[in-house]
């Protein structure tokens, strides 16, 4: 068999040339995280700096964030702690504030991790931000280890910049203003995003701004529970319309 010159040296040539590294999967979450992690920083911050003026030790910070990571719900929680309200009204306020993880399991990709620690991780860390990522369509390809290294990434954004903001909030005074809402321009940014990566169905801030208003106009007694509950109603009714609806090809 005779092997032309030119085949002989396309070979030699792939034989002396490494093929292109492709980047880690710690590499590639880090990248992955880092425009969100410029939001929690600040936030963390700004959650930290509302516990050191509360007059809670700096240490609760780091506790709260390691522990409990519920952004939205810490910032409720310093409140709740400081006005020493029973430990039923927390349980219940938890509940109402972090219920709508519950609907995140149904398209959160969990099933791509093995490890049933990993497994477990992935349930504790799956936060709004996380669940926003990883709903795009470059996400699809994402491996299990990418998206635990994402929410690991994202879990120390928050936890470092609450413990900074603790430690340095003595040095912020107690005038400075506009801190509590950096949660809401994050889920601002958060919304837009998703307002755009699903322009096809119907939004869910949409959604959510109708059940509210619905909630306002029905139930003016119960705001929060009714909205919740016509939210969750129609992110059912929208799940099982489009599991129902045939695809074309």
């Amino acid at each position: 068999m005779c092997i032309s010159p030119a085949v002989g040296r396309d070979a030699s040539l792939s034989m002396a040339v490494p093929p292109a590294r492709t980047p880690s999967e710690a590499r590639a979450a880090l990248r992955d995280s880092a425009s969100v992690g410029l939001g929690f920083v600040p936030l963390g911050v700004a959650f930290g700096v509302l516990v050191a003026h509360s007059g809670v030790d700096w240490w609760w910070a780091s506790l709260s964030s390691a522990l409990v990571y519920g952004g939205s719900f810490e910032f409720l929680l310093i409140g709740l702690v400081t006005a020493a309200v029973p430990l039923a009204s927390v349980a219940v306020s938890a509940f109402l504030v972090n219920v709508r993880h519950v609907f995140y399991a149904l398209s959160f990709p969990l099933d791509r991790v093995r490890s049933r620690l990993g497994k477990a991780y992935g349930t504790f860390a799956l936060c709004d931000e996380a669940y926003a990522l990883t709903a795009g369509e470059q996400a699809r390809a994402w491996s299990g280890r990418r998206i635990l290294w994402l929410q690991l990434f994202l879990h120390l954004y928050w936890a470092g910049g609450a413990t900074a903001g603790a430690l340095l909030g003595s040095l912020v005074p107690d005038r400075v203003q506009g801190l509590d809402f950096a949660l809401t321009a994050l889920f601002t940014v958060l919304a837009l995003e998703a307002v755009r990566d699903r322009r096809r169905d119907l939004p869910t801030p949409a959604l959510a701004l109708l059940s509210a208003l619905a909630a306002r106009l029905l139930f003016p007694g119960g705001l929060l529970i009714a909205a919740f509950a016509l939210f969750t109603a129609g992110l059912l009714v929208r799940h099982l319309t489009a599991k129902d609806r045939p695809r074309h090809a």
